[in-house]
Formats: C-alpha cells, sequence, structure tokens
C-alpha cells in the first residue's frame, strides 16, 4: 500500500487503491465534475464525480450497499462519470478493486482460508528480524495485500506482494516492487515505522498501511471507513492464525 496521504495528496483511501487512478481520468474529462467521497450514516462509502441530482436519477442500486467496483460510463450529455452505485439505461465499463482483503462483498472465511507459511519464507522472516516486526503480521499483510502475487499491480500503481505506492517505495529505498526481496523489505520497514508511530498498537499500523497514517491521526483511531476497518480485522485474524501456526 504505502502512505496513502501523500501519493493521493488531500483523498482519504476508502477502497483499495483505485481511486487515483479514476481521479486521472476525471481530471483529464473535459465538463467532468470534481471527484468526491460520501460517508453515509451506515457507514457506506460512495465515491462520485456526480450531482445529488444526477445521483438520484441515475442508479438503479435500491439496496444502496457498497459494491467492490466503480462504474465508468458517459452520460446523455457525454460527461464521463464516476460512481459505486450501477447506473442505469447507460453502456458502463466495471472497474474493480484490487486489494485482496478490502473488498465488503469478499466471501473468503479469513477464520478457514488456507494459510501460505512456505512461500518467501526465508525473506519473511529475515526482514521480519532486521525491522523488528512481527513475522506474522509481515506474512498476513503480504497475504491480504496480494495473497502472496508478487506481480500484483493495483490500477492506482500500488505494486508487488506488499502492494507499495511508488512515491512510499522511493522513501523506503525500493528501487523494483516487483523483485520480492526488495518488495518484502520495504513492506516490512514500513510497518516499522507505522507501529513506531503508533506506539506499538498493530490495528493502527494496520489502519494506517491501509488508509494512511493521516487517516489515522486525524480519527485518533481506525477511520470510521468500512473498507479499512475490514481490513484491520481481517489481517489481525491472519497475523493470530499465523502465529500460532509457527
Amino acid at each position: 500500500m504505502g502512505n496513502k496521504d501523500a501519493a493521493f495528496i488531500n483523498i482519504e483511501r476508502c477502497l483499495t487503491h483505485c481511486i487515483a487512478v479514476i481521479l486521472c481520468c476525471v481530471c483529464s474529462t473535459v465538463g467532468a465534475g470534481e471527484m468526491r467521497k460520501i460517508i453515509h450514516p451506515d457507514g457506506r462509502v460512495e465515491y462520485t464525480n456526480l450531482t445529488d441530482q444526477q445521483r438520484k436519477v441515475h442508479f438503479t442500486n435500491q439496496s444502496k450497499q457498497s459494491t467492490s467496483s466503480i462504474y465508468k460510463y458517459r452520460n446523455n450529455k457525454g460527461v464521463v462519470a464516476f460512481s459505486d452505485q450501477k447506473p442505469v439505461n447507460f453502456d458502463f465499463e466495471v472497474l474493480r478493486f484490487d486489494c485482496y482483503a478490502c473488498s465488503l462483498s469478499s466471501r473468503v472465511n479469513w477464520h478457514t482460508t488456507p494459510l501460505n507459511r512456505s512461500a518467501y519464507q526465508s525473506q519473511v522472516k529475515a526482514m521480519a528480524r532486521k525491522y523488528g516486526v512481527e513475522e506474522a503480521l509481515v506474512r498476513a499483510v503480504i497475504h491480504a495485500e496480494s495473497a502472496f502475487n508478487k506481480n500484483a499491480t493495483s490500477r492506482a500503481g500500488a505494486q508487488g506482494l506488499m502492494q507499495l505506492m511508488p512515491a512510499t517505495a522511493k522513501e523506503l529505498g525500493v528501487t523494483d516492487s516487483l523483485n520480492a526481496h526488495q518488495n518484502i523489505e520495504g513492506g516490512a520497514k514500513y510497518l516499522s515505522q507505522l507501529l513506531n508511530n503508533f506506539s506499538g498498537d498493530v490495528r493502527l499500523a494496520t489502519a494506517a498501511y491501509n488508509a494512511g497514517p493521516g487517516a489515522v491521526s486525524r480519527y485518533n483511531g481506525i477511520p470510521p471507513y468500512a473498507e479499512t476497518q475490514a481490513y484491520v480485522k481481517r489481517v489481525a485474524i491472519l497475523k493470530q492464525r499465523y502465529a500460532k501456526a509457527e
């Protein structure tokens, strides 16, 4: 993941890694409105560049449930629009999120899903020891971020096993995020920094890994983003299971 505050400037990340590329598309489209984030009373997070009036007539999602997708379409005035609500009467393109453990619609049973204790065993052990981070935490974050796919790349540009954003990777001294050894070292180093920033609180550190340390500081705790809260819980489950399996 990396430092989302730096990567996305003032946009707090709520849905795993897709928003930055959407913002780029919006900003480059003549006539499109500014992308905004709406946090509903039920905790549902919506991203859209439509006005409130447009939102009322464009969508067919009557249940108002969060989706794991962003819909891109062009309205009847030729304006490119984005939303997590499925549009009606418009052709659309589905843009999905990449964070393995962030989707609210995930059907994975995190208490029973198979663990991966063998992949990158020596690298994880060495980097965990080097940066004073629990090996189980490093492995849990890898599992949550990429499901151990070293070539994983999100649409926002996060790369590798621990999904490092380019700016964060550079700060951490990572020159090739798709190199498993470098990626694990960068991710472990970043986790160590976050743990130091949040007095060793693993839940806050993993929330910061997902939503950015600025968001955690502003809310003085885990941000009220459904995706971040799900991510923190799932990483905690995976960490506990990996620790027991050691």
